[in-house]
């Protein structure tokens, strides 16, 4: 079965947020059970593509309404990732050092235009064409509606929703821009007097799918005003959860942290990342660390944290950092804090790739207190590392996570609220206390399975099962 993935990110190309960590993982669990998979995403300027040399494979213009783009189709020299990646290249457009800008919409159109007509090219064709997010979007309508492409209208589009909040709206205006298809369907990519690309995939795409069962429920009363429109298509959607690479998110072989474990050696592994963690941050080793490792903005619930740290670091009975970036205003007022519970708490406002491999390592808690997670990827890597995630009960948190009230491993809430938030710090302090439970539980969550194993042939499952 040869499938072919669309998408604007791609790990470790380019990553913005958790699309790149999927994209980057299930072509290459997929192309291990048999199936060719693989990626076609934007060439953008940025370190990978500058320390990488690359092939055209293909060269050819694009019509963009009334405009005439060269792009090429580049390729990796030599074998870099598990999975072939086809980059489409448009100077003007695509190369940018940003993933998104503030002309995406022509971006995203010049993109999905010129792999749609280099697929027309390829002498073998995909049996399923993949689609991820609203970047995409307009491809399951073009490929059905657009006369250009009417050859290609035979092979079945799946589209993946990782975040249903962000939809691609344009102006119509930009109709002209799209290649030339019946305007009695124009219907189809419609949605509140604009543009929806989101919404044409929905409506067009063979398959619906999202990156967890519940987030695909939620979707029907909280999709950013598409919930009527995915109960009307509730008969081809479907919720798979996401999955890990657990050779990159192996605790056993992590180049990134301190000292390598595994479950029989958990708790010397655990300490000693820890320690290195506590020293660096000016944190007291002997208390339970809690860490947050993730955007700083509304949808991950960021704005409580530094209400809830404040608060929580009252009885100095435990250690908190934070790794992420987003809102200015939470970014300073976390920073803030630093002096006023120095031993006790520390922030690094950024990303590092390395710091949070070791956070998961060296923390013993988790706080996710999300309002909207899809899936969650975070919750999943922290089980890997032996952390205990607590996690509010939403999207992919409420299928992954079970609380130890109900026979589980983790700590649920199910609020977006300072109080819940400093309940289930509470919660994981008396738990920590009980040590003899605590660290049977952390060999427990160990063993979990959330490899991209099981997802991958879910997918391919999903494909076959399509007539």
């Amino acid at each position: 079965m040869k499938i072919i993935h669309i998408s604007a990110e791609c790990y470790p190309i380019a990553k913005v947020g958790g699309l790149a960590d999927v994209v980057g993982a299930l072509p290459k669990y997929q192309n291990e059970i048999g199936a060719n998979s693989s990626v076609i995403m934007p060439f953008y300027n940025n370190k990978f593509t500058q320390a990488h040399k690359f092939t055209s494979v293909y060269e050819a213009d694009l019509r963009l309404g009334n405009k005439e783009l060269n792009y090429n189709i580049l390729k990796i020299d030599g074998s870099v990732l598990d999975f072939d990646v086809f980059f489409v290249h448009v100077e003007d457009l695509l190369y940018t050092e940003s993933v998104y800008t503030d002309n995406d919409t022509d971006r995203f159109l010049a993109f999905q235009i010129a792999a749609l007509d280099w697929i027309l090219t390829l002498k073998e064709k995909p049996n399923i064409i993949h689609c991820h997010d609203h970047h995409t979007g307009l491809i399951p309508f073009m490929a059905q509606e657009s006369y250009t492409y009417e050859s290609l209208n035979k092979i079945p589009v799946i589209t993946t929703i990782h975040n249903a909040q962000y939809q691609g709206w344009m102006a119509y205006d930009n109709l002209y821009k799209i290649p030339s298809f019946n305007i009695e369907n124009v219907g189809l990519i419609m949605w509140e007097d604009m543009i929806n690309p989101l919404a044409a995939a929905i409506k067009c795409a063979w398959r619906v799918t999202t990156v967890s069962p519940s987030y695909m429920e939620e979707l029907k009363y909280s999709a950013n005003g598409l919930e009527s429109l995915l109960y009307h298509e509730n008969l081809k959607a479907v919720g798979i959860l996401n999955g890990i690479d657990s050779e990159v998110w192996n605790p056993e072989t992590d180049k990134y942290i301190v000292k390598n474990y595994k479950k029989s050696t958990v708790e010397s592994g655990k300490k000693a990342n820890k320690k290195w963690l506590c020293a660096q941050f000016n944190l007291d080793e002997s208390k339970p660390l809690f860490a947050f490792i993730g955007r700083l903005v509304g949808e991950k619930g960021a704005e409580l944290l530094p209400y809830a740290i404040d608060y929580a670091l009252r009885s100095k009975d435990i250690s908190i950092i934070v790794l992420g970036s987003g809102s200015k205003e939470t970014e300073g007022q976390l920073l803030e804090l630093i002096p006023k519970h120095s031993g006790n708490y520390n922030a690094f406002i950024g990303y590092d790739e390395k710091l949070s491999h070791i956070i998961y390592a060296g923390a013993d808690f988790l706080l996710m207190p999300s309002r909207v997670e899809p899936c969650g990827l975070n919750q999943m890597y922290s089980l890997r590392y032996g952390t205990v995630p607590v996690v509010r009960r939403i999207g992919g948190l409420k299928d992954t996570v079970i609380d130890i009230g109900d026979d589980g491993f983790g700590i649920c809430h199910n609020e977006v609220s300072v109080h819940d938030v400093l309940h289930s710090i509470n919660r994981g302090k008396e738990f920590y206390k009980q040590q003899k439970k605590f660290k049977a539980n952390r060999k427990h969550i160990m063993s979990i399975d959330h490899s991209w194993k099981v997802s991958a042939r879910a997918y391919i499952e999903l494909y076959s099962s399509i007539k």
